[in-house]
């Protein structure tokens, strides 16, 4: 039976994309593992893989089409055996629900393809990724997926991981409760409204794009359902650039260069650890406390951002972040991320320092805890110790914190202890 190829959902959050370009052809024989096209996503370019064997026996939608949306056929295989012949009519995308016209005898007498049944989900809601043909044959034999762990790319679920399966009752799954329907955002003026009011003036109509739509809708939901509130200090890098200076001097054999931003990575991390409780999540009904300093680094990007995370930053040497942040950054621009790449933390830094601004008030990327806004380093007088009057580099920062996770003198410890960190950074060596 000729098997749908779907529109693969390259992350948790993907719900459409662009396929961007074929890398085979009608006729072209694969096998799993092979790449059969590129699919971009709102945030990266990513290539998409055969999970089954077989022939490509029709490609139903096009290259460069946009909002594909997952799970909508978009290329039918064969088996062997089976000739285009096979194939019927097989929808070129997902038809939204309409009435069903009466079947005359001869359509009802005519063979058709059974579709693959909707991709399922196990008992937390977390969808469960399998081929097609798998779950035709877990459907046939009632097998519930949830219960097979996939041999696949990714832990996809393929032919054989379902034959060898034994069957066992589908996972009974409970009607959602009834809930009240919850009262409508206020929305502003309609698209055409607005186009209106320019009338007569000179404008250009940029079509948005998946990255910014989805810029668009996380920080609008970060706005309204993330109860934000804002601490700032100032913070002296005399000491640190003095230090970052003989670093550089010490390390330039290894064509290491250390930037500013490398030292405020390394001073959060370690700040995650010294205050642990502000290294949370909010996770609907409860908190996630993590362990390791996962930190964000937003990296600004044509038409965008992207926001890499730097895993275990609090173990690696400065050099190694630097590294490491120059790689992601390299490959954020490019849109090569893979989705892992740039899911996950518990905190993120902003630093619009090196276009001359010296402070802003950034957005919280949910389910982040908290994000660093980091300003300027400038000349600015300061008073000492010892009472005297000076002049100081100082950098001003502020540390947007969501409530539900952190309170008040949480987020000014971990602010604090960052401030200290970087003041004093021969300590973070230690």
């Amino acid at each position: 039976m000729p098997t749908e190829i779907l529109m693969p959902a390259l992350s948790p959050t993907m719900e459409e994309g662009t396929l961007a370009k074929w890398l085979v052809k009608e006729g072209d024989t694969v096998s799993s593992g092979d790449l059969l096209a590129e699919i971009e996503t709102d945030k990266a370019t990513m290539e998409f893989e055969a999970v089954d064997e077989g022939v490509v026996g029709k490609i139903l939608v096009a290259e460069g089409t946009e909002g594909v949306k997952v799970n909508t056929a978009i290329a039918v295989l064969l088996e062997d055996g089976e000739s285009a012949d096979d194939i019927g009519s097989a929808p070129a995308a997902t038809p939204a629900v309409a009435p069903e016209p009466a079947k005359t005898p001869e359509a009802a007498s005519a063979p058709a393809a059974a579709p693959a049944p909707a991709a399922p989900a196990s008992a937390d809601g977390t969808r469960v990724f399998a081929s097609p043909l798998a779950r035709r044959i877990a459907s046939q034999k009632g097998l519930d997926l949830s219960a097979i762990k996939g041999s696949g790319p990714h832990g996809r679920i393929v032919k054989a991981d379902v034959e060898k399966a034994e069957a066992a009752p589908a996972a009974k799954t409970a009607a959602p409760s009834a809930a009240a329907p919850a009262a409508a955002a206020p929305t502003g003026p309609s698209s055409d409204a607005i186009a209106r009011m320019y009338e007569g003036r000179e404008y250009e109509e940029i079509k948005l794009d998946g990255m910014r739509k989805t810029i668009a809708a996380r920080l609008t939901e970060a706005k309204q359902t993330v109860p934000h509130f804002y601490l700032r200090r100032d913070i002296q890098l005399d000491a640190l650039l003095e230090f970052r200076g003989t670093l550089n001097g010490q390390l330039a054999d290894r064509g290491v260069k250390l930037s500013v931003n490398d030292f405020i990575i390394k001073a959060c991390a370690i700040a995650l650890q010294q205050v642990p409780d502000a290294n949370a999540v909010w996770a609907g009904d409860r908190m996630l406390k993590l362990t390791p300093s996962d930190v964000a680094v937003a990296v600004a990007i044509e038409g965008g951002l992207f926001t890499p995370v730097l895993q275990d930053a609090h173990q690696k040497s400065l050099s190694a972040l630097s590294a490491e942040m120059k790689d992601l950054a390299t490959r954020a621009r490019d849109r090569k991320l893979a989705p892992h790449e740039y899911q996950g933390g518990s905190f993120a830094i902003s630093n619009l320092g090196m276009f001359g601004i010296d402070n802003f008030d950034a957005v919280i990327n949910p389910p982040h805890g908290a994000i660093l806004a980091v300003g300027a380093g400038v000349k600015k007088p300061v008073v000492g110790k010892d009472g005297e009057l000076g002049v100081a580099t100082v950098m001003s920062v502020t540390l947007s914190v969501d409530h539900r996770v952190i309170d008040g003198a949480l987020g000014a410890q971990l602010l604090n202890a960052i401030k200290e960190n970087l003041e004093n950074p021969l300590a973070m060596l230690a």
